[in-house]
């Protein structure tokens, strides 16, 4: 792929990104308008009717290019069609409305299908829009209603109980264990020459990224899971999940996702031919032993055009496996001369790739930073090691305290952020685990929404002090989320 089309697609990608953005929150608006005029008006209404028409134009429009308008609430997070939608402070109650109706309903998912016409929109708004009224089951009330009212092309699911999301992080952990194991058996294919089965790679990419639309905190968390006599197993199922959750919420679809994480997933092959005295060496290497190591990527992007030779290998998977080490501002390795730009998946991997690594302990590193530590080091790098835009949608990603961070809480408490907040005004006040008291003692406490305010006060309860660093404490974060999945 030349420079230009590289150009040509990345500018692409960001209007695809901006425009599907765009539609979500369009959609949401006049939902949100039609849900307000039709509380006040008679449904017959000009203003009323007006007001359909345009939504029902918006879903249309959409429409076109998709087979369906899917809304799916996880955790609270609002997704459009599995691309996870972002709000600011100015347009978070959009989100609010729409996530207390359905809450109230016990609904998870609501999807407008093709066909749908400006009389079911209408009366479906109407349904929304009805006075809350204690039910004894208000998903089975909310489905028959729809039902009585002849609405054909509007679909509600019923949100996941608690043990189903046990059961959906249990299955999440056995993919990661199986993506490790996955790798390792394509290891030995190569070893012995054989044909390695990229339908099954393909596949697990396809479930890796289902588990992130069902529970992306709790996938996003299993990779504090950290092998050290299996690093490089281990650090490239992680760099998996972290790239295809970025690859979400830059607006990337289900495929280009797949193609991105089986990229991600084979990004270190050339390591397997790099001696394992010098991959573990402690201390810093000589020069010669640099050499050796710098030669990873060449090797690797050998092996996968090799590979593509008998599989149906993306061909941007060679791309990243030459350039994960390449930095924004084309220094880095290897060395190029006329290159003037590098692939966007590289530059996702790039990100991913270097956060992983540096939250865990190597032989040739006497520090493991912390998770926001990492993140405040990259973030001084933006626009020189990597892509200052792409970044910053990692930075939100992860959030100002990542999850699987330590932190001391002002009550004294010690816990571990286990989900984000979606409220943009709310980054500093995310979901904790609390796993000590204020005395020092472990416990297994309950999870804190730091997030909620006491109901008398209208005060904040608790907040983040700091991080900490769990080695200093004798702490394995990634414990947490292996019990968690049991």
């Amino acid at each position: 792929m030349t420079d230009d089309i590289r150009e040509e697609y990345e500018a692409q990608f960001k209007a695809k990104q901006k425009k599907s953005q765009k539609k979500a929150i369009d959609i949401l608006n006049g939902m949100h308008m039609a849900y307000k005029n039709i509380k006040i008006y008679d449904p017959n209404n000009l203003t009323v009717r007006k007001q359909i028409s345009s939504l029902f134009q918006d879903i249309k429009d959409l429409l076109l290019t998709e087979e369906e308008v899917t809304f799916t609430i996880r955790l609270s997070t609002l997704y459009l069609n599995g691309i996870k939608v972002h709000f600011r402070f100015a347009n978070y109650y959009l989100f609010k409305f729409l996530s207390e109706e359905l809450h109230r309903r016990e609904t998870g998912l609501l999807q407008f299908k093709s066909g749908l016409n400006k009389e079911e929109l209408k009366l479906f708004i109407f349904l929304l829009s009805e006075k809350e009224k204690a039910i004894k089951n208000p998903f089975e009330t909310f489905s028959a209603q729809l039902r009585e009212s002849q609405i054909s092309h509007v679909f509600v699911e019923k949100a996941q109980p608690f043990e189903e999301t046990q059961s959906s992080e249990k299955n999440a952990k056995k993919i990661f264990f199986l993506g490790i194991v996955h790798l390792k058996e394509i290891f030995e294919y190569l070893k012995r020459g054989e044909k390695i089965p990229l339908s099954t790679t393909r596949r697990l990419m396809q479930s890796i990224f289902n588990h992130i639309v069902n529970n992306e905190s709790f996938t996003y968390g299993l990779t504090t899971i950290k092998n050290f006599d299996e690093y490089t197993l281990n650090h490239s199922i992680n760099v998996c999940i972290l790239s295809i959750s970025l690859g979400r919420r830059l607006g990337l679809d289900r495929n280009e996702l797949a193609e991105l994480g089986i990229s991600a997933f084979f990004h270190d092959f050339g390591k397997t031919e790099i001696p394992k005295e010098i991959l573990d060496k402690p201390g810093k290497l000589d020069e010669q032993e640099r050499e050796v190591i710098e030669k990873h990527p060449h090797l690797g992007a050998e092996k996968l055009i090799q590979l593509k030779e008998t599989s149906h290998l993306p061909m941007r998977a060679i791309n990243v496996a030459m350039e994960h080490h390449v930095k924004e501002d084309l220094t880095g390795y290897p060395k190029y001369q006329k290159k003037r730009h590098i692939n966007l998946y590289s530059k996702i991997v790039k990100i991913c790739d270097v956060y992983d690594a540096m939250t865990t302990h190597r032989p040739y590193r006497t520090k493991v930073f912390t998770r926001d530590e990492t993140l405040s080091m990259m973030m001084k790098n933006s626009g020189t090691d990597f892509d200052p835009i792409i970044l910053k949608v990692f930075a939100n990603m992860v959030g100002t305290y990542p999850i699987g961070t330590l932190v001391l809480l002002n009550t004294g408490e010690i816990g571990i952020v286990v989900e984000t907040s979606p409220d943009p005004s709310k980054l500093l006040r995310p979901k904790v685990k609390i796993i000590a008291d204020e005395e020092g003692n472990k416990i297994d406490g309950g999870i804190m929404d730091l997030s909620k305010r006491d109901l008398q006060t209208k005060t904040y309860t608790s907040r983040i002090v700091k991080s900490l660093d769990p080695q200093k404490y004798n702490i394995q974060v990634s414990d947490y989320f292996i019990v968690q999945a049991q």
